[in-house]
């Protein structure tokens, strides 16, 4: 699967450089055959329009189905909407998890801006120029739907009126034990802030120190190296730290000290120790002195697979979870994420600890980096998937606004959320809120604050 996000990122490029060209020969055409000063004044019209409508990074058609695939079992109920209302053909069952299957098209102002679709009181984008199956999240909404009274809307796309409900059933899993695998600092808050801070009994494993890419510690007069050292221990402190304001106590967290971007490596090579590739560091033991307690890569302190395999099997001994939460394998291609989860399924199989299932969370996505499209405080839509995952049943919990205000202030803390935004991203921000009527939150300027703090926290159950 990171093979595949290699590929449509060429593509991208590719599709990107074909385009370019043609556009610059169409300027020379122009320039020779109607006036030279209009070319600069075209170029940058151009621009305005690529930074506009033309800068995601969509790596499919908007007009591709998305192809989801749920378990044998799954309770499917038609329903149509009509006048602005969703009606059932049957009576809802109890289920806490509800996703609405729909065919959208949009209109031709929907090619220029956003399209989404008004549930309730919630709000679900899609991608520009959309026309095709998609899926909304009517979770939270159970009530409305039982009494006929539930308004569905549209802004430029319309919904065909024939839909089906697929229904899925799944206990509270906050009253159960929680491991929570974060591969980086902030991967805990952006995926489960929420469950974890509701939960009452969870744990926080951090896999890695995040030290990588510290440019702007440089500017305190660091050399590299030393400017990832300062973002390590910084990252470390904040995964221990920040659960705090979620309500887990600094013993149920955890930095185990790896170095970012660096598992693929060690999963190659179990035995070879594998140090940072800018700060220098080959001693995981630099971060773990405030954890709770003593683990097998304490002993030699060497960042390799196997100690990585001994510490997830002592920890998952040690708080015994009945459930752990992982980055989804086939959905989250990063590279960390994807390598994360298989350590921990390592652990689980070689340990002496069985847990019953595990929720599975995606941070980014091979094919829409924008996903959950909208802004902030708006519905989860289920995420594009144009090659078919496995059919796991879904589980999306619901965040009231106090809890998605202290997601939004948790997500605040960590380093790596504060910088500033560059000029480049600043203007393309305006040029997007002036003509394509984006919107980003007053509580942060990275991207994070956008896609994060949202009514919805989805996972993908898979029980073991």
């Amino acid at each position: 699967m990171v093979s595949r996000k290699q590929q449509l990122l060429r593509q991208h490029r590719r599709n990107k450089r074909i385009t370019l060209l043609a556009a610059l020969a169409g300027l020379l055409v122009v320039g020779v055959a109607v006036s030279v000063w209009l070319v600069p004044v075209l170029l940058v019209l151009l621009w305005v329009a690529h930074e506009a409508w033309f800068a995601d990074h969509l790596f499919y058609r908007p007009c591709d189905d998305y192809r989801y695939a749920f378990p044998a079992g799954t309770p499917q109920l038609s329903g149509r909407i009509e006048q602005g209302r969703l009606r059932l053909g049957e009576a809802l069952p109890e289920a806490d998890t509800l996703v609405l299957e729909v065919r959208l098209r949009s209109s031709w102002l929907g090619r220029l801006r956003d399209p989404y679709v008004l549930v309730g009181d919630d709000r679900q984008d899609f991608e520009r120029g959309v026309c095709g199956r998609r899926y909304l999240n009517l979770s939270g909404q159970q009530q409305a739907l039982r009494d006929g009274s539930l308004p569905i809307g549209t802004r430029h796309c319309r919904i065909e009126p024939e839909v089906i409900l697929h229904a899925m059933t799944n206990p509270d899993y906050a009253a159960r034990r929680l491991l929570i695998v974060a591969p980086h600092a902030d991967d805990a808050e952006l995926a489960a802030f929420g469950l974890y801070s509701r939960a009452s009994e969870v744990a926080i494993v951090t896999l890695t120190q995040g030290e990588i890419e510290a440019g702007r510690y440089r500017r305190l007069g660091l050399d590299t190296a030393a400017a990832a050292r300062l973002k390590g221990r910084l990252r470390s402190w904040d995964s221990l730290a920040v659960p705090l304001w979620g309500g887990v106590a600094q013993q149920r967290c955890v930095q185990l000290g790896y170095y970012c971007l660096q598992l693929p490596a060690m999963a190659a090579e179990p035995e070879r120790a594998i140090g940072s590739r800018e700060s220098g560091e080959t001693d995981i033991r630099s971060v773990r002195q405030a954890n709770p307690l003593r683990l097998p890569g304490d002993e030699d302190g060497q960042p390799t697979w196997r100690n990585l395999q001994a510490d997830l099997r002592t920890l998952l001994a040690h708080f015994r979870p009945e459930v752990v939460i992982t980055p989804h394998p086939e959905l989250d291609p990063h590279a960390d994420h994807v390598a994360a989860t298989q350590a921990v399924c390592q652990a689980i199989e070689e340990g002496e600890w069985m847990p019953e299932t595990l929720l599975l969370y995606a941070n980014h996505l091979h094919d829409n980096d924008r996903w959950p499209m909208g802004p902030a405080e708006g519905g989860v839509a289920l995420p594009p998937v144009i090659e078919a995952l496995p059919a796991d049943r879904l589980w999306s919990s619901t965040l009231d606004s106090a809890t998605r205000l202290d997601k939004a202030m948790a997500l605040a803390m960590q380093h790596d959320l504060q910088g500033p935004l560059p000029f480049k991203k600043r203007l393309r921000r305006l040029i997007q809120h002036v003509l394509a009527g984006r919107r980003w939150p007053a509580t942060g300027d990275d991207e994070f604050f956008r896609k994060g703090v949202r009514r919805h926290e989805l996972f993908w159950v898979r029980d073991l």
